[in-house]
């Protein structure tokens, strides 16, 4: 029996590397993009690409049909990260409308194991200092925002597919780390540090882990996760400042030394966001990214690291990776 990897969100942070790791394995590895995406990143590389509109469940049939000799394996890593507070449509068809596309589709064509990226987002905070472990029910009233939402709600739909369907539920924090070729705002804050116009940062922290690390996570899930059970892939707290030193440490950069406290910041936001809304263009940050650095974000991924062999590297060693990373595209 040969085994296929469905991969979405293929040129993604997570997806991307997903596939590369998928590659390196010598798997065999379909990857699905947007019919108008011309990224050309798996070019040479032995990726059979799919185009297809994720919100069009009958674009989709091609990704999955195979023949009695091939199982097939589904990594939805597909969706929308929002840092706003409120409600869009757009974010609910992605994150929930298409997962919901993709478990039905898995379900119809006898897909083997559907592994779901949801998010940290989706478990219901608890209060400060105390640890956050995974939970077996979602509810999106239990959580703040539109992205924590959708994932709550998309993760519940997986959840109960399990009757019909192999599913096995990861919960990233947040991912930084190199080929993020599409560069969200942590990579952009990155950039601007190195360049050295950014100058001035917020005092607050996250739980921030390297994309390579829950790329693998993704992986030891896809193999050895129990069925219906899911898996936080966190790394550890650490504050704004401490990664920004260790970014200069290893990139021999000027350290920031003004450090505002969140209620500066969050004064104008609102401003702030409607001034970018109307340029069409995301902000660096919205008020409701700024609560999320004061929030807990004491996530335990101890069930990841029992039962999937999950081992987060230091963050010293993911700051080294992105300068690299950065300062090659910036000579190349």
């Amino acid at each position: 029996m040969e085994r296929i990897y469905l991969v979405t969100g293929a040129y993604g942070h997570l997806g991307n590397v997903i596939i590369r790791n998928l590659l390196a394995d010598k798997q065999k590895v379909r990857a699905l993009v947007l019919p108008n995406d011309i990224n050309d990143m798996f070019a040479l590389m032995p990726v059979s690409i799919f185009r297809g509109d994720v919100t069009k469940k009958e674009t989709l049939i091609p990704f999955f049909e195979h023949t009695e000799n091939e199982e097939l394996v589904v990594i939805h890593c597909a969706g929308i990260i929002s840092i706003y507070a409120q409600y869009s449509k757009l974010t609910h068809d992605v994150n929930v409308g298409v997962t919901k596309n993709m478990v039905d589709l898995a379900i119809e064509y006898g897909v083997k194991r559907f592994v779901y990226v949801s998010s940290v987002h989706a478990l219901k905070e608890k209060p400060k200092g105390e640890i956050i472990s995974e939970q077996d029910y979602f509810d999106p009233s239990d959580v703040e925002g539109d992205y924590a939402k959708t994932k709550s709600e998309a993760s519940q739909y997986v959840l109960n597919a399990q009757g019909k369907l192999d599913v096995v539920i990861v919960h990233p924090s947040g991912i930084i780390g190199p080929y993020d070729f599409y560069e969200g705002n942590t990579t952009k804050l990155f950039e601007s540090f190195i360049q050295g116009t950014l100058r001035v940062i917020v005092k607050g922290g996250y739980d921030f882990v390297d994309v390579r690390d829950v790329a693998s996570g993704v992986l030891a899930a896809a193999e050895k996760g129990r069925r219906g059970e899911s898996y936080i892939l966190s790394n550890r707290y650490i504050t704004i400042k401490d990664m920004f030193d260790a970014l200069s440490i290893v990139g021999n950069v000027k350290r920031i030394r003004i450090v505002l406290p969140v209620w500066i910041p969050k004064m104008v936001a609102p401003i702030f966001e409607k001034h970018y809304q109307q340029k069409k263009q995301v902000p660096l940050y919205t008020g409701y990214s700024l609560s999320t650095i004061k929030s807990n974000s004491f996530y335990s991924h101890q069930k990841a690291t029992n039962e999937l062999g999950y081992q987060p590297r230091s963050i010293l060693e993911t700051m080294s990776s992105i300068y690299q990373w950065i300062y090659a595209k910036k000579v190349t």
